[in-house]
């Protein structure tokens, strides 16, 4: 269906015979909550039913192992005994929701708490060959669960990225002697896949556009890679970037963590980076494949927030689709509200990255930051409509702390469907009130405040279904430095000196 304000990003899509309803993409996100057994469970279930009730074009279903080997809290389905369980999600996720569903299917390396981790230069051909034969036989399961398109993970620190890598220490036909022979690898497990599953079903790969570490490919490989891809007939091509092991922080007694260096930013990136940090990738790929005349969709991501800015990136030419992911993991209903007229009731995304640290800690995935506690799940409130309100004005106050920062506290309001949290809104000298941050109690901590500076704030609340409840009383400070300017406007600290704004 259509939307006046953002036509690009709520019409149809087609590829390869699938039409999306829309063009909102939620990519694969670890969730860890499978069991060790690799078996679709009711919690890995629930998680994916309750985003096909907000309706995204598609939606990516975790990395799902082909491995034979146990592999921890990760789905699998390298055998058949693990297709009931996916067919059973998938067909839930149909019955409720036109979205199309696609599984991503993974290969990993072996990797110790000590320290150690397989790379691979240490698989022999052999191993090679099997890995191919895995991809292949698991895409063909991929289709027989009833998933609409197979997504084969070629991003990040695994297996199919170590070999697209310029870090490939190989020295035979599927190593980094040349582009050719790093991508020998991917061309084999594309070609094999495709025989698997037939030239009628959609096939996509997510890789990096850059692997952002030290010596690693940019986009001036990049762009030949995603070119490859165009030609050996891949229905979409969606970019990442980073979350490599090379520049993963070493914890004690635990696995590296491709997500917790630089290049783990880059894969996830916080609140500290801008909007739409890595869209210039997908734009740079997008933009070449077009020139040698393929026009294989083009999926972008990280930290695209808004519909409003999902619309500008397509209507710029910078992708085809539009990646949200912890945008949808805060409030999976945001397609569906925005299409609905309701933007004013969707939960946005802080981009603190809780949901980062849980993964990074063996647990389960949630919104930590703004659902409420013991939910699993987001919060669904359907059909109220009744917003929040004050038992008096809302009571903001505010105190200057010795360190600097000011502390908000404020009186709790009151929801007849339950509270979830309240949004902050901050003005600075007099300018416009812009959402500073959202919290699920009634305080907050502004530790960005500074002296010489006249600070106003309000608080507005919101419960389960998201409904806004009218702003509080506004409350202002003025923060004195804690020194005068001389009549020449420079001061002298520490023997430099310093000329004052």
């Amino acid at each position: 269906m259509d939307h006046p304000h953002y036509p690009l990003l709520f019409s149809s899509y087609e590829t390869n015979g699938m039409a999306l309803p829309n063009r909102i993409v939620l990519p694969a996100m670890v969730t860890r909550l499978p069991g060790v057994d690799g078996f679709v469970n009711q919690d890995t279930s629930d998680r994916y039913v309750r985003y096909a009730k907000g309706e995204p074009g598609l939606i990516v279903v975790e990395a799902t192992a082909v491995n034979d080997s146990k592999s921890g809290q990760l789905l699998r389905l390298g055998s058949d005994e693990f297709i009931a369980g996916h067919r059973e999600m998938v067909k839930r996720m149909h019955d409720i929701s036109p979205s199309k569903v696609s599984l991503q299917i993974i290969h990993f390396l072996k990797i110790a708490r000590g320290g150690w981790r397989q790379t691979v230069d240490m698989l022999t051909t052999e191993d090679i060959q099997s890995i191919i034969r895995g991809y292949g036989a698991t895409a063909a399961r991929t289709r027989a669960a009833g998933y609409d398109v197979v997504e084969l993970h070629m991003a990040h620190a695994y297996t199919l990225a170590s070999f697209l890598s310029a870090r490939n220490r190989r020295s035979d036909e599927y190593g980094g002697k040349s582009l050719e022979t790093r991508l020998r690898m991917m061309s084999e497990v594309i070609v094999e896949v495709r025989r698997q599953v037939g030239a009628d079903y959609p096939v996509g790969v997510r890789f990096d556009g850059e692997e952002c570490i030290k010596d690693g490919y940019g986009l001036s490989d990049s762009k030949f890679i995603a070119l490859r891809m165009a030609q050996l007939g891949v229905d979409y091509i969606s970019v990442s970037a980073g979350g490599k092991f090379e520049d993963a922080v070493k914890k004690e007694g635990a696995p590296l963590d491709p997500y917790t260096g630089y290049s783990g930013d880059r894969a996830m990136p916080p609140a500290t980076y801008q909007l739409g940090v890595n869209v210039y990738l997908a734009e740079s790929l997008k933009s070449f494949i077009n020139a040698h005349g393929y026009h294989t969709p083009v999926v972008t991501a990280g930290r695209i927030t808004t519909a409003q800015q999902g619309e500008d990136i397509l209507q710029a030419g910078k992708a085809d689709l539009i990646g949200m992911a912890r945008a949808l993991l805060a409030d999976p209903d945001l397609p569906k509200k925005t299409r609905a007229g309701r933007e004013d009731t969707i939960v946005r995304c802080l981009y603190t990255n809780i949901c980062k640290q849980l993964e990074e800690n063996y647990k389960p995935v949630r919104c930590g930051n703004l659902w409420p506690r013991g939910h699993l799940h987001a919060p669904e409130a359907d059909g109220d409509h009744e917003p929040p309100r004050w038992p008096t004005d809302g009571g903001l106050n505010i105190a200057l702390r010795d360190s600097g920062q000011l502390r908000l506290t404020w009186e709790g309001a009151m929801a007849s469907g339950g509270m979830y949290g309240y949004e902050v809104f901050c003005s600075i000298n007099g300018g416009p009130f812009a959402h500073l941050t959202s919290s699920k109690t009634c305080t907050h901590v502004h530790e960005q405040a500074l002296a010489g500076n006249r600070y106003a704030y309000f608080v507005r609340p919101y419960d389960l279904a998201g409904n806004r409840g009218p702003q509080s009383n506004t409350a202002e400070i003025i923060i004195t430095p804690g020194f005068e300017a001389p009549p020449d406007g420079r001061l002298a600290l520490d023997g430099k000196v310093v000329t004052l704004q």
